[in-house]
């Protein structure tokens, strides 16, 4: 049988995917390409062109490819950008998966996974937060998440779909053999953006507010390695195969990090210095956010390998070093001939 997976040549969707492939699965993968890469994706994998949303192309893919799971990746992330276009939002993220559910239940794929987000959270009354804490979303991007999460518990008791819905703390870093990373032109991730800095494609790193109620004013957050995140997939489709029941788990590490110390993490693997400046809160934003991982440990058969900042900033680093290179290497040999 196959695996749909859907956003697979974006930034988390290719790195399941080749944590998939790796793991033997037979993988297919829908993206129109808005952010993801083709050339992202392992050798072999079928590339359909066309939005998650399409249900005719949905039900197609599944029916040509002997589809037994879904893995659902695509959709927008940027909270900034979900509170200057929520209606965008409801429309990549909601109705897309509304359509993606339609197809697969009309299609009898009962096993669905689903990239959510600890922003279905908001403010957390107490860190770190588990799974069972009110949602409050502070922002469109949240809400959207939070929606397709009602959704999959609603048709799970209607149609007798069986999900995890993976709640993402932060994700960072890129392969530890840098085969793949975060590709995507003017990419709003903390680490993105600060090895950008480290690398001299920025001259600076914006702070959005130093002023939070936290031990050095800046924001908190729990960053957990691409590569263990996509392994927590891998570990999550095989529990619903073995009847495991529909449930929510948190992805993350446990542990928080200021946005100040993670730049000093990449400064400090990059032995490079940058500049910092501060910049008002930006809407949207949440003050701290750790994850309660007691449940996805318990749930899952997963143990990540990489719960190390410094081992995620060098990560990070060696693909940005990677993507410079190529980008230069065509200058080079135009200036040669």
């Amino acid at each position: 049988m196959t695996v749909l997976v859907t956003g697979g040549a974006g930034y988390i969707g290719s790195h399941t995917v080749l944590a998939l492939a790796e793991a033997g699965e037979s993988v297919v993968v829908i993206d129109n390409l808005s952010t993801g890469f083709s050339s992202l994706l392992p050798e072999g994998v079928p590339l359909f062109i066309g939005d998650a949303g399409d249900e005719n192309l949905v039900e197609g893919v599944i029916a040509s490819q002997r589809v037994d799971a879904i893995i659902h990746f695509a959709g927008s992330v940027v909270v900034a950008e979900s509170m200057r276009d929520p209606l965008a939002y409801y429309r990549n993220n909601t109705m897309t998966s509304r359509n993606l559910l339609s197809a697969a239940v009309t299609r009898n794929v009962r096993n669905v996974i689903f990239s959510s987000t600890a922003a279905v959270y908001g403010n957390p009354d107490r860190t770190p937060v588990a799974e069972e804490a009110p949602t409050r979303p502070l922002s469109p991007y949240g809400c959207s998440k939070l929606m397709t999460e009602i959704m999959l518990h609603d048709a799970a008791a209607a149609y007798g779909v069986n999900y995890v819905a993976l709640r993402y703390f932060n994700v960072a870093g890129a392969d530890p053999q840098a085969r793949i990373g975060l590709a995507t032109a003017g990419a709003t991730h903390l680490l993105k953006i600060a090895v950008e800095a480290a690398t001299g494609q920025r001259t600076q790193v914006d702070v959005f507010g130093t002023d939070y109620p936290t031990p050095d004013g800046s924001c908190i957050r729990d960053f957990i390695h691409v590569t263990d995140l996509a392994q927590a997939h891998v570990a999550a489709l095989r529990y619903l195969r073995e009847g495991g029941a529909s449930t929510t788990l948190n992805c993350g590490y446990g542990r928080g990090y200021s946005v100040l110390e993670t730049l000093e993490a990449v400064r400090r693997v990059a032995g490079r210095n940058f500049a910092v400046t501060t910049a008002s809160r930006r809407p949207g934003d949440i003050v701290a956010m750790v994850a309660d991982t007691s449940r996805i440990r318990a749930t899952l058969d997963w143990t990540p390998r990489y719960d190390d900042l410094d081992n995620i900033a060098a990560h990070a680093l060696a693909w940005e070093h990677k993507l410079l290179a190529q980008r230069q290497a065509p200058e080079l040999q135009a200036i040669s001939a």
